[in-house]
């Protein structure tokens, strides 16, 4: 910027009585009689010519300066004017060194806050990384047992044997194609010192030890599937062949596609073998229990009847007795009472002995009963079961042994001549409703007292008696307890 830029920016500083507001304030108040218009009037023409002439004095200097600076141009010889245009290049290069410098260190600075800033964010995600992987190797079974596909079967033999027999044939073909050196390729012209021989050697002996390696990793992973690790150990053997084709990527080996094929369907009919044979356990374990039950069942009806036909013995002899009594006092009012007393009893004998012989003849009837535990359970959770004991309360007793902390409640008692057909009507109406989908055996059901009644009653003809409100006793003192205690 020369002398005359420098100038013609400088403003030019007008009296006070020339400042705008203060114009301004005298035209806003032209309200009073219009002395303050005129007079800002002419303060504005004052000032307009006073600017005028400050800048006429302005412009009188700039060409003057303008002047001086020429003739002093012309004082100087070249010479000196190239050392002045060195000095100006010099002393411009220094501000732009100084100025450059100045740039490349604050980008040093801020490189190395954003440096020591990324570091610091590394070391975290590090550490993260870590805690996450401690985290994922002490809750690797957790997190398989949350996370995983349903596997669909592939195969539907009839038993266990089945699958059994189908594994020993699936093995037989893994060892027919190791035999027929078709389970893993590779590149039969291979040379080694110049030696085809040595380099089919080395080929076959690094298939061997490869092979070896798969197998061994593969039988480990089957030995350990279950169902919450399929998919997980599935990926692991087409991974585990992967990794055998590039270990031996030099000389083109890998694990053939029929042999990885074997292994999966091992790895498939290893899982649902064992899935089979724990179904097969459950259901012997039930048929087990039904035989336990039927057994119980039949010794109650024995011994129930014995008792009875005893009780019979000894009301028909007593009343033998009484007969004979009679006989020789006719008119005896006690004697009739206890008469009619005996024979009250022996109908009453009779009718148990009649009962026995039905629930001996029919094996459908019993009683179908939906019982609840809100300690173990919580609320809305029932179980609905059957039981051919003559006394029901016998079976509900047994539920409640040990296994749960507190007695089982009855709701509802239900005798049914076709008790297994009512108990299945109520677990086909809440199929959906089970706590347990996979065992159909077990018998408990999330739903409502409710829902239960509506279904009896489309289901049975005779009126049924529910208890709504379970008693609950050592539950309900527990929380008592518990609550005092906190």
């Amino acid at each position: 910027m020369n002398d005359s830029e420098k100038l013609s920016t400088y403003p030019i500083k007008s009296p006070w009585y020339f400042s705008t507001p203060l114009i301004c304030i005298l035209f806003a108040a032209w309200f009073v009689y219009g002395i303050p218009v005129l007079l800002g009037i002419l303060l504005l023409v004052a000032k307009t010519k006073y600017e005028k002439k400050m800048a006429a004095q302005v412009q009188n200097q700039i060409q003057d300066l303008s002047k001086r600076y020429a003739d002093a141009q012309a004082l100087l010889t070249p010479e000196m004017q190239d050392a002045h245009n060195l000095q100006l290049l010099v002393t411009s290069l220094h501000a732009e060194e100084f100025s450059a410098n100045k740039h490349l260190s604050d980008i040093k600075s801020e490189a190395q806050e954003a440096l020591l800033k990324k570091q610091n964010d590394l070391n975290a995600i590090e550490k993260q990384i870590a805690e996450k992987k401690k985290e994922l190797i002490c809750m690797d079974e957790e997190v398989l047992v949350q996370e995983f596909g349903l596997y669909t079967p592939q195969y539907d033999f009839a038993s266990a044997l089945d699958y059994k027999e189908e594994l020993a044939k699936i093995r037989q073909d893994q060892k027919d194609l190791i035999k027929a050196k078709k389970a893993v390729l590779g590149n039969t012209e291979w040379t080694v010192n110049n030696s085809k021989t040595q380099g089919r050697k080395m080929v076959s002996d690094t298939q061997k030890l490869l092979l070896r390696a798969f197998n061994t990793e593969c039988d480990d992973l089957i030995n350990r599937v279950k169902y919450n690790n399929f998919d997980a150990t599935l990926d692991k053997i087409y991974k585990s062949a992967e990794t055998i084709t590039k270990l031996g990527s030099v000389m083109k080996i890998s694990i053939s596609r029929s042999y990885l094929d074997a292994k999966v369907k091992e790895l498939r009919l290893a899982f649902e073998y064992r899935e089979k044979k724990q179904e097969e356990k459950e259901e012997q374990k039930a048929a087990r229990a039904e035989q336990r039950e039927q057994a119980k069942i039949e010794r109650e009806i024995e011994e129930q009847r014995k008792k009875v036909e005893k009780e019979q013995t000894h009301y028909q002899t007593a009343y033998e007795k009484l007969k004979l009594q009679l006989e020789q006092n006719p008119e005896n009012a006690d004697l009739l009472t206890k008469k009619e007393q005996l024979e009250s009893h022996l109908a009453d004998v009779d009718k148990a002995l009649s009962d026995i012989d039905y629930r001996q003849a029919n094996m459908r009837a019993g009683y179908v009963y939906v019982i609840s535990n809100i300690g173990a359970f919580g609320k809305d959770v029932y179980k609905i079961g059957m039981t051919r004991r003559l006394d029901p309360q016998d079976r509900i007793d047994e539920l409640g042994s040990a296994s749960v902390p507190f007695n089982f409640d009855v709701h509802a008692m239900i005798f049914s001549d076709d008790a297994p057909a009512l108990e299945a009507a109520l677990h086909r109406a809440f199929e959906n409703k089970k706590l347990n989908l996979v065992n159909q055996r077990r018998e408990f059901f999330h739903v409502t007292l409710d829902e239960i009644k509506e279904v009896v009653r489309k289901n049975f003809d005779k009126t049924v008696e529910f208890i709504d409100v379970p008693d609950a006793e050592q539950y309900r003192i527990s929380q008592k307890m518990r609550s005092e205690m906190s």
